[in-house]
């Protein structure tokens, strides 16, 4: 357990969740929209609504479930010990992935400044293991530091897509937004289907108020607030932000950018502007970097408390961080990084993305289908519980429609890994039921 003095308040908690959604989630989205036209950004529509109640679903999992484990305990609550560990070992998987994602769109935004990085694979492999190293060694001095350096890198983000929000549309050009519409002539449910996978890598993070809950002030108060703080706020600059640059850069242009923010203040000021906002994005990358790194291990630290993972994971310094579980972490990303390196940035980061946003979606559908457990467990009124059920409900399906769009590779390998992790599962059931005998025997 942390201990109080070394503890996160809200506006510690809400900074984090805000940076693991928006410090990677917006910074590569206009090119990655852009590819299949200004009419993929009706998927907002829909993935913001989704959010909002998948927020909604986790702030009230968090009001009246305040176990260590996050989003692992909600789902443990309805559907029983099994559930933590696979909730627990598919977030892990997907916190492993986007670790790696993140670190290879920090790559790309360097590459304006390190231009070595980008004359071969290997170089650009090199770049992705220095960020990840170094993101960790700041997390080893425990969750206050964390929160502390999220909140200065958070304004890497903040500062352009606010900026872009309000003053870019002095450079909004009608005409540039018609034209860059539906270049391809794509069908409507085709374009919002295209953009539901990469707007919900927007938003993934949502859930990690609740992961990092041991590590909390008051988490009962701060924990569903930071939530939907979080979750109104970057929705209302995503939209804002995206829409703008749509009409200022020209389509082709923008689809084939890697750093898109740099780019339009680049175009509405000069190229100075530019590397300035570039280099801000490569701040917010890092800090968001810092924010997955630190929620993945409270995650596995909590499962090894309860003899889910092997108990490495638990082992913490004194700083109150478990440093040897992050080591691990970081062996299983250097392994992944290796294996998806790739000609382009750009191939090996949508690979990842999607393959990210499929498997997390396995430990949302198993929290958020323990609300009704949860609230019950509560005890609160009949309107409250209808109301949230409804919201719930909602967020599953949207959830599982998320899953499907990320398409038929993702499903697969992702499937895939979740099977392995059942596997992994049965010789933890073997080892309990023994134990159970052991027990019983001495009695």
């Amino acid at each position: 357990m942390s201990s109080g003095s070394n503890k996160m308040g809200l506006i510690g908690l809400t900074t984090i969740v805000t940076v693991n959604m928006m410090g990677s989630g917006i910074i590569l989205l206009p090119s990655s929209l852009a590819q299949t036209g200004g009419i993929a950004l009706l998927a907002w529509g829909i993935t913001a609504v989704g959010a909002l109640c998948i927020a909604h679903a986790f702030s009230k999992c968090g009001m009246y479930c305040t176990d260590d484990g996050g989003m692992s305990a909600y789902a443990a609550k309805a559907h029983g010990k099994s559930s933590f560990f696979i909730a627990s070992y598919t977030y892990y998987v997907c916190l492993v992935i986007s670790a790696v994602a993140i670190a290879v769109t920090s790559v790309g935004y360097l590459e304006t400044f390190i231009p070595w990085l980008k004359t071969s694979p290997i170089h650009n492999f090199v770049g992705v293991v220095v960020i990840l190293v170094l993101t960790l060694l700041a997390n080893f001095r425990g969750p206050k530091i964390t929160g502390s350096i999220s909140s200065i890198t958070v304004w890497g983000v903040i500062i352009p897509v606010l900026g872009l929000s309000i003053i870019g549309w002095f450079w909004f050009d009608p005409k540039i937004f018609a034209e860059a519409w539906n270049p391809h002539d794509v069908p409507i449910s085709k374009a919002i289907s295209s953009g539901i996978a990469l707007t919900l890598w927007a938003f993934l993070g949502i859930e990690s108020a609740g992961a990092n809950s041991a590590a909390v002030e008051n988490p009962k108060r701060n924990v569903p607030l930071a939530c939907m703080l979080a979750t109104i706020f970057s929705a209302i600059t995503y939209i804002a932000s995206t829409t703008v640059i749509q009409g200022i850069v020209p389509n082709e242009q923008l689809a084939a950018s890697d750093a898109p923010f740099g780019l339009v203040f680049a175009q509405m000021f000069d190229s100075t502007v530019g590397n300035v906002i570039t280099m801000m994005a490569i701040v917010a990358c890092v800090g968001s970097l810092l924010g997955w790194q630190f929620t993945n291990a409270q995650v596995s630290k909590a499962a090894a408390e309860i003899n889910l993972f092997p108990k490495v994971f638990a082992e913490v310094n004194k700083y109150d961080a478990p440093f040897k579980g992050m080591l691990i972490m970081l062996a299983l990303e250097l392994i992944l990084a290796v294996m998806t390196i790739s000609p382009t940035l750009i191939k090996q980061f949508n690979v990842l993305v999607d393959l990210a946003v499929f498997i997390n979606m396995i430990p949302y559908i198993l929290s958020m289908t323990a609300l009704g457990v949860i609230l019950r467990d509560g005890k609160v009124n009949a309107s409250e519980y209808k109301t949230s059920m409804v919201i719930g409900s909602f967020a599953v399906i949207y959830s599982i429609y998320g899953a499907y769009a990320t398409g038929m590779e993702s499903v697969f390998y992702g499937t895939l890994i979740t099977l392995l992790g059942y596997f992994f599962y049965g010789f933890i059931a073997s080892r309990d039921e023994q134990e159970k005998i052991k027990v019983s025997e001495t009695k």
